[in-house]
């Protein structure tokens, strides 16, 4: 017992993570998940070590950081070995990160996304408690959905649920998903968000000739689950002012990025910006005049999230995933419904007042109702609560 007593007194958790591409980078939405924990963490003396991926930035090696970093916001930046090939970067990443892993002073490893999970054997036949978050069910992603990519990551879905100590998902949809298949119980801890600083628009004026509520906007992966192409669609459709900025690049997806290029035509009014981040990403979120999420698939949208923190007018698809974050704050129309769509772009178009309307109670509603601070403080007390339990099972069975 006088082991229990000293993990309740203790101050400082040792905690791994892995599963992400890098950080410091914004190459997903994993990735500001996992900077965010990690940072707070570290930043109430917790010691953090996370395991980036080497090899270039998934948007294209012009994005590489410069240099080598080795603490970032007081997290350990820890570079594995890794295979920089699509289908096998995240495979040999988790493998040689979790091995290190293994042979590493932690109390609590830290599994991101599924297919990672496929490694999380290693970490636990050394004893580690081990937390998987479920960030969304990958395999049913369009460019894992055929051949071996879906294959092994509904393995390392498996992995997780046989081993993983605790098992976080990040939404309702995905909780039941884990009840229904494997009677597995989970936690659900939401995304969170900060408040942003507002910018005017300056750099996006210069580089891509748009103004304040002068677009529409789309800010994220250029995947096909995403349902850009309803939107461009939907968007061709209407009379509007209003142009059409679609913010983000390919991830491992070039076909799908040619394809809206040929649907898009010589419409100039539709603006490809390519990858963004820093203050063009800031100024993109600020003076949009509707943020547009059209997705099929999702896991909990951090764009969403930014966007309505930001203070913007939403439409969403009705996937669960958006619903349950936006309630009756955003516009929501039928998934995959084009005709639908339209008829909410040319609503809010036409009426700038319903616009401002929603404008006004985005920012406080998201920032108030999904805090980084709340979920860090969430995620810390599963992490105690399976070391408390791991050690009392321990003292049970050397009792016994």
């Amino acid at each position: 017992m006088s082991k229990i007593k000293g993990l309740q007194n203790k101050k400082s958790l040792r905690i791994a993570m892995l599963g992400h591409k890098r950080i410091p980078s914004r190459e997903g939405g994993v990735e500001v998940v996992v900077e965010e924990l990690a940072a707070r963490m570290a930043n109430d003396g917790h010691e953090v070590v996370c395991y980036n991926r080497r090899g270039h930035h998934v948007s294209g090696k012009e994005f590489d950081s410069k240099g080598t970093v080795e603490t970032y916001k007081g997290i350990k930046i820890k570079s594995v070995c890794t295979i920089d090939i699509m289908g096998l970067a995240a495979m040999t990443s988790s493998f040689f990160a979790a091995l290190s892993i293994a042979f590493g002073r932690y109390d609590i490893v830290h599994f991101h996304a599924e297919g990672p999970c496929v490694m999380l054997w290693i970490p636990k036949l050394f004893g580690k408690r081990c937390i998987a978050t479920v960030h969304g069910l990958d395999w049913q992603r369009d460019k894992w959905k055929d051949g071996f990519g879906s294959k092994y990551i509904k393995f390392g879905e498996k992995m997780l649920v046989k081993y993983a100590d605790e098992i976080i998902v990040l939404s309702d949809g995905v909780k039941k998903y884990f009840y229904d298949t494997y009677h597995r119980e989970v936690t659900f801890i939401s995304n969170g968000i900060s408040r942003p600083i507002k910018r005017e628009a300056n750099l996006i004026k210069s580089e891509f000739g748009i103004d304040k509520n002068d677009y529409f906007c789309y800010l994220g992966r250029l995947t096909n689950e995403k349902g850009v192409h309803y939107l461009i669609d939907a968007y061709k459709q209407i009379e509007t002012d209003k142009k059409l900025v679609i913010a983000g690049a390919s991830s491992d997806t070039d076909d799908y990025v040619k394809m809206l290029h040929e649907l898009t035509g010589e419409d100039e009014r539709i603006i490809f910006t390519g990858f963004v981040q820093g203050e063009i990403l800031d100024e993109i979120y600020s003076n949009a005049y509707t943020y547009v999420l059209p997705s099929n698939l999702e896991g909990m949208p951090l764009s969403l999230l930014e966007a309505m923190s930001y203070g913007n007018c939403v439409i969403g698809s009705d996937i669960n995933e958006i619903a349950e974050v936006v309630k009756e704050k955003a516009i929501l129309f039928q998934k995959g419904n084009v005709k639908d769509l339209a008829e909410k772009l040319q609503m809010v178009s036409d009426h700038p007042e319903l616009v401002n309307e929603y404008k006004a109670m985005a920012s406080d509603y998201i920032c108030d109702k999904y805090c980084w601070d709340d979920v860090t403080a969430q995620t810390l007390q599963l992490y105690t609560k399976h070391l408390l339990e791991g050690m009392y099972d321990s003292s049970i069975t050397s009792s016994e």
